[in-house]
This record gives structure tokens, sequence and C-alpha cells, in this order.
């Protein structure tokens, strides 16, 4: 089979129009969640959590808004094995924030101590709770557009 011959599953719903008033809400809490953090890092977080959730529609989103927000192609295209990226490709804020991120979307034994205080030893308090407040906003996005199977690249 080709790539022109892959076809993606139909969308199963029009989640906007179906539930606004629960769209809006998300729309809002995820600005809230952003406040006060960069927009590159917020990015970075997101893609990384869309990766693991397997979510094409953010990671197309994300990766348009990382360029955006002035992403090199490089640090996108590393994003995967960002453990293994070479030293200065990302900060030890973006780290701190990718492992938390990706602590959070696995939560399985919950988040590790060692995990949580590196993060809180380099985001202040209020920085902290917006980059979970992230986390937790992206984990729900990428639940929504993977269950109603929302088409990469449309609004």
């Amino acid at each position: 089979m080709t790539t022109n011959e892959i076809t993606a599953a139909p969308a199963r719903l029009d989640y906007a129009r179906t539930v606004p008033k629960v769209f809006r809400a998300m729309i809002a809490l995820d600005a809230a969640a952003r406040e006060g953090l960069d927009p590159a890092l917020v990015e970075l977080v997101q893609l990384r959590t869309s990766q693991l959730n397997g979510c094409a529609y953010c990671l197309d989103m994300h990766v348009k808004d990382a360029r955006k927000a002035g992403e090199t192609d490089e640090r996108i295209y590393l994003l995967p094995v960002w453990h293994d990226a070479p030293a200065g490709v990302y900060t030890e804020r973006e780290r701190a924030a990718l492992a938390l991120a990706e602590e959070i979307t696995a939560i399985g034994g919950g988040v590790p101590d060692t995990v949580y205080a590196r993060a809180a030893a380099l985001f202040d308090e209020e920085e902290l709770a917006h980059l979970i407040s992230v986390c937790f906003t992206i984990n729900t996005w990428n639940r929504i557009n993977v269950t109603t199977r929302k088409t990469p690249g449309t609004v």
C-alpha cells in the first residue's frame, strides 16, 4: 500500500458544533492554562503530548503553531527523542516541562517525586500550575480529537 492509498477513517462528529458550550469552555480553559508561559514551551509540551497520544489533528496544528512561535525544524524533529537530544537543543526548563508532560500523560503510577521536584525547581509555583494545566488541557484535546477522528488540517 502506498502513501496515496492510505485513507484516514472518516470523522465521527463535529464536536464544536454538537456541544458548543463545552467546546467554548475548553477554549477558555486552554487560554487560561497558557497564561504566563512561553508560547514556544507550550507548543513543545503540546506537541510531545500529542505524539504520545497519537493525535494526528493536534500534531498537525501544533507543528504549524510551533513554527509560528519561532520553533526550528531541528527541535521539532528531535522532540520524540528529546531525552537523547544533544546538550543545548532543549533548555533545562524545557526538559523538565517535557518530562512532566510525559508523566502526566502516562499517569499510570502517578508523577514521580523526582520529575515533579525538577519542574518545581525550575518553574515558580504559578508557572508550574499553568504548566500542569497545559498538560491536562492538551490531553483532553487529544482525547476529544482522537475519539471524534478530527481530520488534520481542518478547522
